[in-house]
């Protein structure tokens, strides 16, 4: 499993020792995290040329170390990690967020012409070609679309119902009895005569009056949901190959 040194320069403590503990937030071993400042490092290791390719490799360009330096020697704070491969776009994105020296940019200012080496001594150049990473980050937003309409519609049904009620009739009839009083003889009509009687009877009206029911209430209800948008996103990396000596090339 191939492993990494990351080196992040911070002008103010307070800012390494932040980004010291998002990392171990993160999930990176505390053992992997080390802080150099004034602190840690003595005078004479400042005075050291050659510390900082100890320390990071032979890597370190001049500019670097210049910068390592000065960072320290201010006030400042190196912080470094070691981690695998895999994890260091993660603490890359996580040291980033505190804010650390911009250590081309810093190198720059400090760059001075080069002097000329006393007679007598030999000094390899060490140069340095600069490959810029690029990372894409994702931003999610939110706008108001169109799901559909509720069409909310009033209409009359019509049902059958039932009522009962007590209908009155009268009607004429006629009720014979028997009379053999001789005395009601003398008082006998042979005339013919009419009677007319009126028989009545009840029938059912109906009227309709009508009462509100009910009351519906038409209203928006609102409710939120959580969505997990899934997307990918694109970050450059670099690595580093050691490519064998072409030996017939150098015969």
């Amino acid at each position: 499993m191939a492993y990494e040194k990351i080196v992040a320069a911070y002008d103010k403590a307070g800012k390494a020792r932040e980004a010291a503990r998002a990392l171990e937030a993160s999930g990176f071993p505390a053992g992997e995290i080390s802080l150099l400042s004034r602190e840690t490092l003595s005078a004479t290791d400042m005075r050291d040329a050659g510390i900082w390719r100890r320390l990071f490799g032979r890597n370190v360009a001049d500019g670097e170390g210049a910068v390592y330096s000065r960072t320290i020697e201010s006030g400042g704070t190196l912080l470094t990690l070691r981690a695998q491969d895999a994890d260091i776009p993660r603490a890359m994105k996580i040291l980033d967020v505190h804010s650390p020296v911009d250590i081309n940019e810093r190198a720059a200012t400090y760059a001075k012409p080069a002097v000329a080496p006393p007679v007598g001594t030999s000094k390899t150049p060490v140069t340095e070609e600069v490959l810029r990473l690029a990372e894409e980050q994702i931003d999610v937003g939110k706008r108001v679309v169109e799901i559909g309409k509720a069409r909310i519609r009033r209409f009359v049904v019509e049902k059958p119902v039932e009522s009962q009620i007590t209908l009155h009739e009268e009607h004429a009839g006629l009720l014979r009895r028997a009379a053999n009083d001789a005395a009601n003889v003398k008082d006998v009509d042979w005339s013919d005569k009419t009677f007319e009687i009126t028989e009545t009877a009840e029938q059912a009206v109906v009227s309709k009056t009508a009462r509100v029911a009910e009351e519906v209430v038409i209203r928006v209800e609102g409710s939120d949901r959580v969505e997990t948008v899934h997307d990918t996103v694109r970050r450059q990396q670099v690595e580093l190959e050691h490519l064998p000596r072409d030996l017939k090339r150098a015969a």
